[in-house]
């Protein structure tokens, strides 16, 4: 089981990337959330097995056709399997 905090920037807010990353999430069996944290930024965590983890972060990289993203952060961690589910989490101010 694995653990990643990931940082997705570019046109990535307003273009449903919430949506296309909790509908991939829960299809792979992943746990955590994901957030809007600025007009060009997506936060998230991933708990779940590896492979799944490494599926969704190539999901990541493109999103869904509307977006255009710039970059991404992947900081590994540690497993805690703290969360029940995968959720969309409000912004953050």
């Amino acid at each position: 089981m694995r653990r990643v905090h990931v940082f997705i920037s570019g046109e990535v807010v307003g273009v449903f990337f919430r949506s296309f990353i909790e509908n991939n999430a829960i299809r792979l069996g992943i746990k955590g959330w994901v957030r809007n944290i600025e007009d060009d930024e997506i936060e998230a965590v991933f708990e779940g097995k590896d492979h799944a983890i490494d599926k969704i972060i190539e999901l990541c990289k493109d999103g869904p056709a509307s977006a255009d993203v710039e970059s991404i952060e992947i900081d590994e961690g540690i497993y805690s399997g703290e969360f029940l589910d995968f959720r969309v989490k409000s912004w953050f101010f």
